[in-house]
């Protein structure tokens, strides 16, 4: 293990090096107008080498399957609450969400807002019941009193279908990332990112996944907080003059401090926000979180904090926003052919941050931030991995096609078989959607989680006339609807496929997909007469029971 994770680093040193002699020549314009960033590179290395070594510490207590799926449950409610912010602050929100501060002003922190309001639903709706009816994942939750075949196979279809549309739209960021700021040619930075990728879970487990979030949280927050307070250091501190300023210098003028540029009518806007809040309390790699502690009490500490370490993050990438428009979108350093009327950034729509990073902080400050933002991907890619992997080898493997009759030896064995196969298709279809709009997957993954895992998962707990055969055909039928209305809605039918005008109207289709999901499963329960709903019924008081008070909950195994 230790060879192979030193082979590993100088192949890493090796790969960079290579894209730093040759990468450079064969990229576009914009990479090379951009250059090579040595300190972003020294940076990136430290922490491969940093994440390395914790992968080796964490492979030498990875024994059993609670050490692998969930860390043996020995994470506290402190490193697990900011390890799940880690998950959470992925790319999208640094990188995007800035971006569209830049952009649109007001409505990017309005867009922030309903990635955060999902917290509180996890913490009084799910958090607790979660971890006291769970193991792994939570189709352990939602097949707890009910028909364990079914409605794992549901349970674990829509786990992955939510993580490879998660996993496809990081892995694509990270190859047109690291092809500005380091130099590689985009292939080879998909390849590296894979590679760490299964390096990392392969080996290290949930303890590693876990770890290697909690340091990338810390240096995003440190990163974050220190560029925004050098934005406002030079307004003495002072919010009405970095926003006057900005209005002052952006095109929209006084517009960018009111709603409404972004979502132009009702329906969308209540659409946006139901996929963001609901479709978080969906997400299988944030509720694997639960099962890494101890208790039902840590579980609500986790989310307790992880809410705070999101809150005061969004908080900042309002900051980062406003204060790009003020350094960056005026210097014809940052705008290509430095043209200031176009005001065409260079590496698009979400480089806001890290030119500004550079502007008011130099070449180290921008090695630093990049170096962050590639390592913001590669945790969160991860923990995505995870979380799919978990989905075919706990609830496919050894508990659909086996029975509950798997070794824990055969399943961490194809946990990791299942890693390895992930990893490699996240590669190609990585390289594959390089040049496709890749912006609608992330929405599309908060859509089916909020249409298909959320509200089985809700009604599993709170319900007790739920029953196997309206969970399943209820399940599949919103994660259906949430894909097929997202594909012929305008932002794939238009502007992927070409078409003049989109079959479904609305961008975002969580509030019908979500209606589906409930109404289906609602239909298919109450219609059902079974003799299996009967058992489905008359187990929930004992499963009340256990999921109120804990008693019988798993416990740490150390």
């Amino acid at each position: 293990m230790r060879n192979f994770i030193l082979f590993s680093l100088f192949a890493m040193t090796t790969v960079l090096a290579t894209g730093s002699v040759f990468g450079a020549g064969d990229l576009g314009g914009d990479v090379e107008k951009q250059g090579m960033n040595m300190h972003a590179i020294i940076m990136f290395l430290a922490f491969v080498s940093a994440t390395l070594f914790i992968t080796y510490w964490a492979a030498q207590r990875t024994k059993t399957a609670k050490d692998f799926y969930a860390a043996g449950g020995g994470i506290t409610g402190f490193q697990n609450g900011l390890a799940m912010a880690g998950d959470y602050m992925s790319a999208a929100s640094f990188l995007g969400i800035s971006g569209m501060v830049y952009t649109k002003g007001y409505d990017g922190l309005i867009f922030s807002i309903g990635w955060l309001v999902g917290w509180p639903i996890m913490l009084f709706l799910i958090a607790e019941q979660l971890r006291n009816l769970g193991k792994y994942t939570f189709a352990d939750v939602v097949s707890y009193r009910l028909s364990q075949k079914p409605i794992r196979t549901m349970a674990a279809c829509g786990s992955l279908v939510t993580v490879l549309f998660y996993l496809i739209a990081q892995m694509v960021g990270a190859g047109q990332l690291i092809q500005l700021l380091f130099g590689l040619d985009y292939w080879m930075a998909v390849v590296l990112v894979g590679f760490l990728m299964i390096l990392y879970v392969t080996f290290g487990g949930m303890l590693a996944t876990t770890w290697v979030q909690i340091i990338k949280a810390g240096l995003l927050l440190t990163g974050a907080t220190l560029m925004a307070f050098l934005v406002l250091k030079h307004f003495d501190f002072s919010f009405e003059a970095l926003f006057l300023k900005a209005t002052e210098i952006h095109k929209e003028g006084g517009k960018i401090m009111a709603p409404g540029v972004l979502i132009s009518d009702p329906i969308s806007a209540i659409s946006l926000g139901l996929g963001l809040m609901f479709g978080t309390a969906g997400l299988p790699h944030i509720l694997m979180r639960f099962f890494t502690v101890a208790d039902a009490k840590e579980a609500r500490k986790s989310v307790f904090y992880a809410t705070g370490f999101i809150g005061y993050f969004y908080i900042l990438t309002f900051i980062i926003g406003f204060g790009a428009i003020v350094f960056v979108s005026q210097n014809p350093q940052y705008l290509v052919d430095g043209d200031i009327a176009k005001g065409a950034l260079i590496g698009g729509t979400n480089m806001p941050a890290i030119h500004l990073s550079h502007a008011i902080g130099g070449n180290l400050f921008l090695g630093f931030i990049s170096a962050v933002a590639f390592a913001t991907i590669l945790a969160v890619v991860s923990g995505l991995t995870l979380a799919g992997a978990s989905a075919v080898s706990h609830d496919l493997y050894a508990n659909v096609f086996k029975k509950g009759t798997a070794t824990e030896a055969d399943e961490i064995r194809i946990s990791k078989m299942a890693t390895i196969a992930l990893g490699i298709l996240a590669i190609i279809l990585g390289i594959q959607f390089q040049n496709q709009n890749v912006a609608f997957m992330v929405y599309l993954a908060f859509t089916i989680a909020a249409s298909a895992n959320f509200p089985v998962l809700f009604l599993s707990i709170y319900w007790k006339g739920l029953t196997t055969r309206g969970a399943t055909i209820g399940g599949f039928i919103g994660l259906i609807t949430a894909f097929v209305l997202v594909v012929i809605g305008p932002a794939v039918w238009v502007k992927t496929f070409g078409f003049t005008k989109a079959i479904f109207p609305y961008e975002y289709p969580a509030l019908f997909s979500m209606v589906a999901g409930f109404v289906a499963i609602w239909f298919f329960s109450i219609t059902d007469n079974s003799e299996r709903a009967a058992k489905d019924k008359a187990a929930y008081e004992a499963q009340n029971l256990r999921c109120q008070t804990g008693i019988g909950a798993e416990g740490a195994s150390h």
